[in-house]
């Protein structure tokens, strides 16, 4: 079987919130199999424990935004992003503040945090999401959607009227070797403007060019310029993986993306969720997968199908 997993031991991270400005510290523990990852947000006298499901999102407009009984933890989809990649399906998070970390903007940070936790294979298998049926939506220029495929890919094309950004196209294969040198480092941006009016109206605190790729009327604002020629698509990528591990379980299916966000990307995921007419969710060997993947066999077929709920 391919078996759950969760870190192998505690590690810490602390760092400045991106709208809050204040410092946040977060510990990731491992977690037992069946956990998924779950937010322990310390507010005031209280602890109060969010999952990461698409169910506890309740704002989408500036970042992810998980909550429960009026306390909340916002920006998560970097950090999620990499747990997703790095194939972590069980984790507590112990937070002090309303936001994750920005650090610098990436995911990389996080990437590394792993990595340095080890990770551990926990005896129960793993359950994957496996799209049978294409799913659309459209919201005026704004489009996703997602098909059958044997892996978890994800296209996604953006379109700016500024000459920094332009028009990108990527698509990536989201495993950890690949999300860890190609899409983890992708920084979030931003454009010069919009983050004078976030910080006059008391967000984007904490936004400074160590932590965001900043954009002026011409040109880049950071002085060692971009990661990546094409570093704006690749972060909208790195979005997209996160935003949609809120559905609670690893995609097989290729997800296709154009001038998508947090809001859209949030509403195909509970589309999808309900919708299961056009998925299944199947369990394989170790064994099964790799030959499905060398022969070109779709990952959903039922002659690999070990089970299905």
């Amino acid at each position: 079987m391919i078996f759950q997993s969760t870190i192998d031991h505690p590690v810490l991270i602390s760092g400045i919130g991106l709208h809050s400005g204040h410092r946040i510290n977060m510990q990731l523990r491992p977690a037992e199999a069946g956990t998924g990852i779950v937010f322990h947000r310390t507010a005031e006298d209280r602890i109060v424990s969010i999952e990461a499901i698409s169910s506890n999102i309740v704002d989408t407009r500036l970042a992810s935004v998980l909550g429960k009984g009026g306390v909340t933890v916002s920006t998560v989809e970097h950090l999620l992003a990499a747990l997703s990649a790095m194939r972590i399906d069980n984790l507590h998070i112990d937070i002090d503040g309303p936001e994750v970390p920005a650090m610098d903007g990436s995911a990389a940070p996080f990437v590394e945090l792993i990595r340095s936790a080890g990770v551990r294979r926990l005896p129960r298998s793993r359950r994957y999401l496996a799209i049978r049926k294409p799913i659309n939506l459209i919201d005026g220029e704004k489009r996703v959607s997602i098909i059958p495929s044997r892996f978890f890919r994800i296209t996604f094309d953006i379109a700016f009227d500024h000459p920094c950004i332009s028009v990108q196209n990527r698509t990536v294969k989201v495993t950890p070797e690949i999300f860890r040198k190609d899409i983890g480092p992708a920084r979030t941006f931003g454009f010069f403007e919009e983050v004078e009016f976030l910080k006059a109206n008391g967000l984007a605190l904490g936004g400074s060019l160590d932590n965001a790729v900043v954009i002026g009327e011409d040109r880049v604002l950071n002085p060692e310029g971009l990661r990546f020629q094409d570093e704006f698509v690749r972060h909208k990528i790195l979005d997209a993986v996160g935003d949609f591990s809120l559905i609670g379980y690893p995609i097989l299916g290729h997800v296709k993306a154009f001038k998508a966000g947090h809001d859209i990307n949030h509403r195909m995921v509970e589309q999808i969720l309900s919708s299961p007419e056009c998925w299944r969710l199947v369990e394989f060997s170790q064994d099964d997968l790799e030959e499905a993947l060398t022969a070109g066999v779709p990952a959903f077929s039922s002659e690999l199908a070990l089970s299905k709920v």
